[in-house]
């Protein structure tokens, strides 16, 4: 195994430069970042001239044949990370694609199969993951401090913040609006806390009635005559277990606070709210609540790309995986199905 992995970055745009690139760069010697590619081609251009990438290319496949890589990021718009991760996979490349993992449950399926036949590592780019707060949470609810955990909140709310930039508006890039692009977030790290419960059932709602409209935008002004997704959605999720999960997400919505992406978990033993981390108990014949302190302040994008690196370089596994991604999938577009259909959707 190389000690050294060469990396190739597909799509050249915000999330690659802030977010990949430069913390693949805080790994040290363990990576080297060789290539970058994007349809925008001068995009590329100059992000190879600003992280000094030797090799510039259009296509993900130009980039597959013309320099060997070990690793790729995926980084761009949604429905575009299919192909591009399984053009890697099948060129024997680990694989860490931005959320969520694609359009469909069928794509998604499609990715985890790529990997299980290239024996490559595909994890997403969900980062909450790798939080202080979820970091520690979990270790207390492997520990049984939670005990069976039956009941889940999933909070992806903002007052009025649609993207003023990117493609996030837009449904046939993205696939959907709060729902597939925040809310997915805290519906994994409540997934991950529960322990990925097998869904069964969906029923779902979505609504668009501030983003078609001009208004104050705190993330900047958004083309609100070509906005094509839901401002809003609304969700339940039933699991095989018993446990259920509620899920609210919103890029606009007349909400008090300017935003708030949380999770709350209620198990037999205790519960807890993760964003701050709270833990709320009954021991030795009193309700006590627990706040961890002093949790080591490490950006949870940048422990997600060193263990994605250590990964691949021989270490624990990669924390999420492609059969997760396909069963995130699944509940993702079961809501939008739901909302479409009006009605409830078994999985």
């Amino acid at each position: 195994m190389a000690d050294t992995l060469r990396v190739g970055i597909v799509g050249a745009g915000g999330i690659a430069q802030q977010v990949h690139i430069p913390n693949y760069l805080k790994c040290g010697d363990k990576v080297e970042i060789v290539a970058i590619c994007d349809v925008a081609f001068e995009k590329a251009q100059e992000a190879a001239e600003k992280f000094s990438i030797p090799n510039v290319y259009h296509t993900v496949d130009e980039m597959l044949a013309g320099t060997k890589l070990d690793v790729v990021s995926v980084c761009t718009p949604n429905k575009f990370h299919k192909d591009a991760s399984i053009a890697a996979l099948n060129a024997g490349c680990h694989v860490l694609c931005e959320k969520p993992p694609a359009m469909t449950v069928e794509e998604a399926q499609e990715m985890a199969d790529a990997a299980k036949r290239a024996g490559k590592f595909l994890s997403y780019g969900f980062h909450y993951r790798h939080s202080k707060e979820v970091d520690t949470l979990k270790r207390f609810i492997d520990a049984g401090e939670l005990g069976d955990i039956y009941a889940a909140t999933a909070i992806a709310m903002r007052r009025r913040g649609i993207p003023g930039w990117g493609v996030f508006t837009n449904k046939a890039l993205q696939g959907g609006g709060p729902l597939i692009d925040i809310g997915c977030h805290m519906l994994d790290a409540a997934l991950f806390l529960m322990g990925y419960p097998e869904p069964t059932m969906v029923f779902g709602a979505t609504y668009q009635k501030l983003g078609t409209r001009k208004g104050v935008g705190l993330l900047g002004d958004w083309d609100y005559e070509n906005f094509t997704v839901e401002d809003m959605a609304r969700g339940f999720v039933q699991f095989a277990n018993g446990a259920t999960l509620v899920l609210e997400s919103a890029f606009a919505a007349n909400v008090k606070i300017r935003d708030e992406m949380n999770v709350k978990l209620m198990g037999d033993a205790g519960g807890a709210n993760v964003f701050p981390l709270e833990i709320y108990q009954e021991k030795h014949g009193a309700l006590i609540d627990v706040s961890p302190a002093f949790l080591p302040d490490i950006s949870p994008y940048e422990r997600e790309i060193k263990r994605f690196v250590d990964a691949c370089l021989g270490g624990e596994p990669p924390l999420s995986t492609p059969e997760q991604g396909v069963k995130l999938q699944r509940i993702l577009n079961g809501l939008y199905r739901s909302a479409e259909l009006g009605e409830a959707v078994r999985l």
